[in-house]
């Protein structure tokens, strides 16, 4: 099956067909650098960077941009974020800026969230949304009063056709004042005139002023991607006001296609609530980390489909916790039993599970970007691999090799919940044996109905990080 994608555009799934073959131009949101990144920016730029992944294990090129908000993103006060961020922290705005996205990255480092390609500056890029503006008003698509810019909404028809309404109330971030300049409250601004207390100004043909928010990403997208560009990302929360003015600037300017394909994640929940500062539930990925390893945050993402949203509970992480050390148990096993395989090839038994499980993973992810059925049929083929590993018959170095190349490449490659150095236990082939003897005593005992040492041999495994797994065909252990 080829790739499915939902398109937001038009609320359904298509085909996704590249606009220049073998190549995939991906714009995503990025973050408003005046605090620090929250749960809700793991679970947006996780669910992208898996994507970007699984484009590039199925073998395309990929550009992936993602730009960094660090001026234009107005406040319901009409305050920039960036300016009450640096009047909260008594810094310099850029220096504000330049501190967050530095711990934005470092962040996004350790949940194995892989760099954009390119990572544009809105500030950088003030005069291409210049020229932009100057097109929307040649072009009758915008006009300007007292030094700021509006786009005329009414003068583009296909307004609301992403999110499939219209803005019938200001939603533009502007203050009361400045509302009443424009001719309808659902026009919004593209340029906004500088107030005398304003820092962050720029020149421009209608005086000193700094861009609204929803110009930036239409320039950089296009800037390093062309239009159209293949897929459009970001949260679901974005796509009305911010995508849906995107979408308006772009195509009224240039008359063409802006994104063939807009994909939107669900908003992250905690016990049931969106997060929010006011309900006291916002919780940053820096105080998330004091609490839970990076990876086990990404797999807790991973285990909901991207479009829904995703409950945050201290049992369901911690669950997902346990459900990804028992993939890493059985990779560190394999990896130990490397260490004194005998030599030979992958036996057909192996060759089977490894092609049906890289099948079954390709068709879930193939099917809008399925991590959780990806991810069951990891977990199918692991209890398939710990059964083969406690059978008493040894694999070959051609078949545990064959099995740690799948976990390297689906685990790691396009999920990104495998650590490199992730390695096999010291002493490996002592402490397989030691385990098994301990195993092998407890079966004695239970035969002997002395249940209760029975018990002890397995309560005191499991304190030591060894899971035992009782089956007809005997019993089987995993590292967690």
């Amino acid at each position: 099956m080829a790739l499915q994608i939902y398109n937001s555009l038009t609320r359904r799934k298509e085909a996704f067909v590249p606009t220049h073959e073998g190549e995939v131009r991906i714009y995503v949101c990025g973050p408003t650098v005046y605090n620090d990144a929250h749960l809700g920016h793991g679970k947006t730029y996780v669910n992208f960077d898996v994507m970007v992944r699984y484009f590039r294990y199925l073998g395309y090129k990929v550009l992936y941009v993602q730009n960094i908000t660090d001026v234009g993103h107005i406040l319901d006060t009409g305050e920039d974020r960036i300016l009450a961020g640096a009047r909260r922290e008594r810094m310099q705005p850029m220096q504000l800026a330049e501190t967050y996205t530095r711990r934005y990255f470092r962040d996004m480092d350790r949940l194995n969230v892989t760099r954009p390609d390119i990572s544009p500056r809105a500030s950088g890029h003030i005069p291409e949304m210049i020229e932009l503006i100057k097109v929307l008003l040649e072009k009758g698509f915008a006009y300007e009063v007292n030094g700021s810019v509006y786009f005329d909404v009414s003068a583009w028809k296909e307004y609301g056709k992403l999110s499939g309404r219209r803005l019938e109330e200001a939603q533009a971030g502007t203050r009361v004042e400045v509302m009443e300049e424009k001719r309808d409250p659902a026009d919004f601004a593209l340029w906004k005139r500088a107030e005398p207390e304003h820092i962050m100004r720029w020149n421009s043909p209608w005086g000193e002023g700094f861009p609204g928010w929803h110009i930036e990403c239409s320039v950089m997208s296009t800037k390093y991607l062309g239009q159209p560009f293949d897929i459009h990302g970001g949260g679901v929360e974005n796509k009305f006001p911010h995508h849906e003015c995107e979408v308006a600037q772009a195509e009224a300017a240039w008359n063409k296609p802006f994104a063939r394909y807009w994909v939107h994640n669900g908003m992250l929940m905690i016990r049931g609530e969106e997060m929010h500062k006011s309900l006291g539930n916002f919780i940053t990925l820096e105080a998330a980390f004091q609490r839970w390893d990076p990876l086990v945050i990404r797999f807790f993402v991973l285990l909901s489909h991207y479009r829904g949203p995703l409950d945050v509970t201290d049992e369901a992480l911690d669950a997902a916790g346990a459900g990804l050390n028992r993939l890493w148990g059985t990779v560190r096993a394999i990896r130990r039993e490397l260490g004194v395989a005998p030599e030979g090839p992958a036996s057909a038994e192996v060759q089977a599970l490894v092609a049906e499980t890289r099948a079954a993973f390709e068709r879930s992810m193939d099917d809008d970007f399925n991590t959780p059925g990806a991810i069951a049929a990891l977990f199918d083929m692991t209890r398939e691999v710990n059964r083969l590993l406690n059978s008493g018959m040894p694999l070959t170095k051609g078949s545990l090799t064959l099995l740690d190349e799948l976990y390297s490449r689906l685990l790691g490659d396009v999920l990104g919940v495998l650590p490199e150095n992730l390695e096999a236990e010291v002493g490996s082939e002592l402490t397989g044996e030691l385990i098994r003897l301990l195993i092998d005593t407890r079966a004695e005992l239970r035969k002997a109905k002395q249940y209760a040492l029975a018990d002890q041999i397995r309560e005191r495994l499991a304190e030591l990080g060894v899971q035992l797994q009782d089956g007809p065909q005997g019993t089987i252990w995993t590292l967690s």
